[in-house]
């Protein structure tokens, strides 16, 4: 693991496979830490052939927090974006995308894949957008536009983002975790008690920050659909989503790559929100050969 200074703020990350080769960048979702991919994926991918960089968004596990911006009235957001109005957070989706180029630029990288998860799918979406000249490919996985209208989660899914543990004692944390996985992980690929409390426990173990996630989520509220951005896209793009997502149903990945001039799309029974054992050769597959062929 390694720090640098970036964009105003300090980004805990790390690095896999050889410098020489192109830079892919894996940016992870809501409330999520640079451990949530996993390390097959992680490593399989720089065995591919590229540089590959995993790193913890700001406000979690060990980048910089913004505490004095306090916890977050999510329902209130909620209700003042229904109604119309424009919900404030400290910080949005577009600072967070500033944050992975900024990245980039601390590590002295001219271009690299963007390859997002959920919110992290949201943020390589802004990054394509925008940082076109700075982007060789994008992969958005299981994420969406945030269009109004598209089919929502299951309701004990969506509960999940907001939903605390029993206590703070630390088998309630990893009980919780357990709970979350399970709720919104993959039923063609369940994983076993034991490997899934492992892998639990060594986030929990590593950081616990709930706070920074809900500051997180309003940032995902505050900042509205990125419907019109999506049209502007020019770099080849992948859509890879699971057919059992519980979060974000595939009906949003299949948005995504409609918008997105020439994409193309993937989607698999039986996966849901996660990175099952079971699918991470498969994600390997088609995410280093799409970012091969990409031009």
């Amino acid at each position: 693991m390694a720090r640098v200074k970036a964009n105003g703020i300090e980004i805990e990350y790390e690095t896999a496979g050889n410098k020489g080769d192109p830079a892919l960048l894996l940016v992870m979702g809501l409330g999520a830490q640079l451990t949530i991919w996993p390390d097959a994926l992680f490593q399989g991918l720089a065995k591919q052939g590229f540089y590959v960089i995993r790193f913890d968004n700001r406000d979690i596990g060990l980048s910089t927090k913004f505490a004095s911006a306090g916890v977050p009235n999510i329902m209130k957001a909620v209700q003042k974006v229904m109604s119309g109005q424009k919900a404030e957070a400290p910080y949005y989706l577009k600072d967070m995308a500033a944050d992975a180029i900024g990245l980039l630029d601390a590590l002295g990288i001219d271009k690299a894949h963007m390859v997002g998860a959920s919110m992290g799918g949201m943020i390589v979406q802004i990054v394509a957008a925008q940082h076109a000249e700075r982007t060789r490919s994008m992969v958005s996985i299981y994420s969406t536009s945030g269009r109004p209208g598209l089919p929502a989660g299951k309701p004990e899914a969506l509960a999940m983002l907001s939903a605390q543990p029993e206590g703070p004692a630390r088998e309630q944390l990893v009980q919780h975790g357990m709970k979350l996985r399970k709720t919104i992980g993959s039923p063609g690929y369940p994983t076993p008690d034991a490997e899934l409390r492992a892998f639990v426990e060594k986030n929990v173990d590593r950081s616990w920050y709930p706070e920074g996630s809900a500051r997180q989520y309003l940032s995902v509220i505050a900042s509205g659909d990125r419907v019109e951005l999506l049209k502007t896209i020019k770099v080849p793009t992948l859509v890879l989503h699971g057919e059992d997502d519980p979060l974000l149903p595939v009906e949003c990945g299949r948005d995504v790559a409609s918008l997105v001039p020439g994409a193309r799309i993937e989607t698999f029974p039986g996966w849901a929100h996660d990175f099952p054992a079971g699918m991470i050769p498969t994600v390997i597959d088609r995410v280093a050969g799409f970012c091969k062929a990409a031009k």
